[in-house]
């Protein structure tokens, strides 16, 4: 089983930045495909971004495309995700995920270990 756990989140203006970190142990990190989630309330849980287990394959849904980056440091087990002109339908809780599978990235339900969220909350 993986641990996963997020940090980073917070409150952060419209038009804002923030960097979510998400740490992974108790299996080889380099080889985990891992991907963020988020869920407001009353929503669904959804899909935000992913990266493959060498960070050369990157997704993204379409509502972040172009305002977030995900990124990973495999020397020091972590992925990041990089939130940039943060608008207020970015407001959710934010889920990181890690995945053994190298195949489909982007489904939910093929990932195997959660963390507990953080939250990110925006303000105008």
């Amino acid at each position: 089983q993986v641990l996963v756990v997020e940090s980073g989140g917070g409150l952060v203006q419209v038009g804002g930045s923030l960097r979510l970190s998400c740490a992974a142990s108790g299996r080889t990190f380099s080889s985990l495909a891992m991907g963020w989630f988020r869920q407001a309330p009353g929503k669904e849980r959804e899909f935000v971004a992913s990266i493959s287990w060498s960070g050369v394959r990157t997704y993204y849904d379409t509502s972040v495309k172009g305002r977030f980056t995900i990124s990973r440091n495999n020397a020091k087990n972590t992925v990041f995700l990089q939130m940039n002109n943060v608008k207020p339908e970015d407001m959710a809780v934010y889920y990181c995920a890690a995945k053994v599978s190298p195949d489909d990235i982007t489904y939910r339900g093929g990932y195997d270990s959660w963390g507990q969220g953080t939250q990110v909350t925006v303000s105008s």
